[in-house]
């Protein structure tokens, strides 16, 4: 028993060190797709390049390290969950991400998916991957924090999305004001293309959580729905704009090429070790660690983008946090009940 507390503990400092480093190269490239539309790149012309360059780094790992983790025989219920993962988590997603940073904020983005969480626990409750027993301390306690990330995330989205008195001219009486000088339209629509792209996300990790029952190969799993993601994206901008586009009159095609390969190198070993992270401690666990993304991302913006966040934004912004890391809490008094009564702990866990 003592022995596996050890273990425990190392795996857990590795696992932490490492979502906080998935975390600080999350809100960065938030930041740095923000930079790019601003230069007229299109969202699907970001996210075909992305996908493919994680596909192009990610690929040689997998079949290094992983080839023997693959499954004999592709069956039909895996293709589909792959397709499913690639639509939904590549294409989907990340159009929803990039249109809603575009109209909002890097800080905005990554402020937003911290409403992940309760998705994902309602989700996975539904699907019964998350341990929710109404008469245990803990499972209310899930609950209750829960709630408060769902509050403070509408707070944080309402708060933004009205301008400051600093940004607009000298007002009228109240009365008077016309609705269109009060809440800026654009950042309405932007919060509701982040809270889509949450929706999707929070659907996408728990088929993730399944898919890796099938397929226990994070780097793979990684590496093949970038691929078919790409595949799917091109279609839909050939639909959308009858054309493939390549760049902007301020993104050169080469410039283009290094930034997706640097994005795709990052982004793919920090999607891998998400999945690792799953698969030891489920997806519930490793969306605790996207507040801290919103902190990094919010610094960086105001040093590189001179952005600033309203005190009720904040105000909502920490109410999400107070909620996150209640039901951490939470579920590590969970696991080591569990421990404690003799549950086969060394089983990865989904929840």
């Amino acid at each position: 028993m003592v022995g596996y507390m050890k273990k425990e503990v190392v795996e857990d400092v590795v696992i932490v060190a490492g979502l906080i480093g998935v975390q600080f190269f999350f809100a960065g490239n938030s930041v740095l797709l923000g930079y790019l539309m601003s230069l007229g790149l299109k969202p699907f012309t970001i996210v075909i390049f992305f996908s493919f360059s994680t596909f192009l780094v990610v690929s040689p790992f997998g079949v290094h390290f992983e080839r023997s983790k693959w499954p004999k025989q592709l069956t039909l219920k895996l293709i589909i969950q792959l397709v499913s993962i690639s639509i939904s988590g590549v294409s989907l997603f990340q159009f929803l991400f990039l249109k809603g940073i575009n109209l909002s904020s890097p800080a905005m983005a990554t402020a937003m998916p911290n409403l992940a969480p309760a998705l994902i626990f309602i989700i996975a409750w539904t699907c019964r991957l998350e341990k929710v027993a109404l008469s245990c301390l803990y499972s209310k306690v899930k609950i209750a924090g829960t709630i408060l990330c769902v509050l403070g995330a509408l707070t944080m989205s309402l708060m933004q999305s009205t301008v400051s008195s600093k940004d607009a001219t000298v007002m009228p009486p109240l009365t008077d004001v016309d609705a269109d000088m009060i809440i800026d339209k654009d950042k309405i629509a932007g919060c509701l293309y982040l809270v889509a792209a949450v929706f999707v996300l929070s659907s996408n990790i728990i088929l993730q959580a399944i898919t890796l029952g099938d397929l226990p190969a994070p780097m793979s799993l990684c590496a093949v729905t970038s691929f078919i993601g790409m595949i799917i994206t091109a279609i839909f901008q050939l639909v959308e704009d009858h054309a493939l586009q390549w760049g902007s009159p301020f993104v050169s095609f080469k410039d283009l090429i290094i930034f997706s390969l640097m994005a795709g190198a990052m982004g793919g070993a920090c999607v891998s070790f998400n999945g690792w992270a799953m698969k030891k401690r489920g997806p519930v666990f490793v969306s605790m660690f996207s507040p801290i993304g919103t902190v990094i991302a919010v610094v960086f913006s105001f040093i590189t983008l001179g952005e600033t966040i309203s005190l009720g934004s904040f105000a909502g912004m920490l109410l999400m946090f107070t909620g996150l890391y209640v039901v951490l809490w939470a579920k590590r008094k969970e696991l080591y009940c569990d421990i404690e009564e003799g549950v086969d702990a060394e089983k990865p866990l989904l929840n």
